[in-house]
């Protein structure tokens, strides 16, 4: 594909990615709402059900967001009780997230949502999987 013969919309790899993300956060958007959480909440929730704690630097690089974007919405999950915002005791610009009982207790009734995801593609988990894996290598690429 050269790139000067790149005019139709659907050509284009970034309107593609746009289009396919906001249909996924659609698809998630009602078993979401019942767990009255939205998808940045969940995407932090997936990292903090795995690794418990982390500081705010290392949950942004996971989620690719910076701090700035992530303090509403960290504030909003510690008044809804999900995790705990506690600056460092050796580096106070360093805070930590830990996620509570009350955030744990969602992983169970976000289990569905990888199942409904594969469900709506109509593909295999092998071609979902092969799918995630190339777009992991873009991602990469594109932030070498």
């Amino acid at each position: 594909m050269e790139s000067t013969s790149v005019t139709a919309l659907e050509q284009h790899i970034c309107f593609s990615l746009y289009a396919g993300s906001r249909a996924i956060t659609r698809m998630y958007w009602p078993m979401l709402e019942e767990m009255g959480i939205t998808y940045p909440q969940y995407i932090t929730l997936v990292v903090l059900w795995e690794k418990q704690e982390c500081t705010i630097k290392e949950l942004g690089k996971e989620i690719y967001l910076d701090s700035g974007t992530m303090t509403s919405m960290l504030k909003r999950m510690e008044e809804n009780g999900l995790i705990t915002r506690q600056r460092s005791t050796e580096d106070e610009r360093v805070v930590n997230i830990k996620i509570t009982d009350k955030g744990m207790a969602l992983q169970e009734q976000s289990r569905c949502l990888p199942q409904s995801l594969l469900d709506a593609t109509g593909l295999s988990s092998e071609e979902l999987q092969t799918l995630n894996q190339q777009l992991r290598q873009l991602i990469r690429k594109l932030q070498a």
